[in-house]
C-alpha cells in the first residue's frame, strides 16, 4: 500500500517498544490484552517463541523488538498483547504482539505522513511503512506484514 491511496488520515494504534513509538493500522487490530500465560516453544525463532491462549484459540505471540535489534525485555505492569489478524500469504492468520505500551488509536493526517528516509533511520527501512507526525512527535508506521514474515524489498535482499 503506499501513501497515495490514503483517503485523508490514516487510524493508527500507538504503542512503545524501547521507549518509541510506533503504530500500527487499527484496522488490522481485534484486541488487546493484559499479559497472560506464555507457552514456550522449544527450538522456535526468538522472534515467535511463545503461544498465547486467546478465547480458546492457540496464538503465536511475537516480539517485534527484536525485529529491530531491540532486546527482548521482561513485562511490566503497562506492557500488552495486541493481537492481530492480517493476510499471510493468502491465508487470515491472528498473531499477537508484544508491546511494552499501548496508548491510543489516533489518525495520522494524509499530510503528515512522509517515506521512509533512505538515511538516518536506526531501523530496518522495508520494516516500516511511511512516517507520521503527531504534534512535536514523529510516530512511526510499521509495515506488520513484512515485520512479521521477515521480508526484504526485492532491492535489499542479500545476493
Amino acid at each position: 500500500m503506499t501513501l497515495s491511496n490514503i483517503d485523508g488520515a490514516l487510524q493508527v494504534l500507538t504503542i512503545d517498544l524501547n521507549g518509541e513509538t510506533f503504530a500500527l493500522e487499527a484496522g488490522l487490530v481485534r484486541e488487546i490484552l493484559d499479559t497472560v500465560h506464555v507457552t514456550d516453544v522449544p527450538g522456535a525463532d526468538p522472534f515467535v517463541s511463545g503461544l498465547i491462549n486467546v478465547r480458546g484459540r492457540v496464538v503465536p505471540l511475537a516480539d517485534p523488538r527484536l525485529r529491530f535489534g531491540m532486546n527482548a525485555a521482561a513485562a511490566t505492569i503497562d506492557s500488552r498483547f495486541v493481537v492481530i489478524e492480517i493476510d499471510l500469504d493468502g491465508d487470515p492468520t491472528t498473531i499477537a504482539l508484544r508491546a511494552d505500551k499501548v496508548h491510543e488509536v489516533t489518525e495520522l493526517p494524509v499530510e503528515t505522513l512522509e517515506a521512509t528516509p533512505a538515511i538516518g533511520m536506526k531501523w530496518r527501512p522495508e520494516y516500516i511503512r511511511c512516517v507520521g507526525k503527531r504534534g512535536e512527535d514523529f510516530v512511526i508506521v510499521l509495515d506488520i506484514e513484512r515485520v512479521l514474515t521477515g521480508q526484504l524489498l526485492p532491492d535489499m535482499a542479500l545476493h
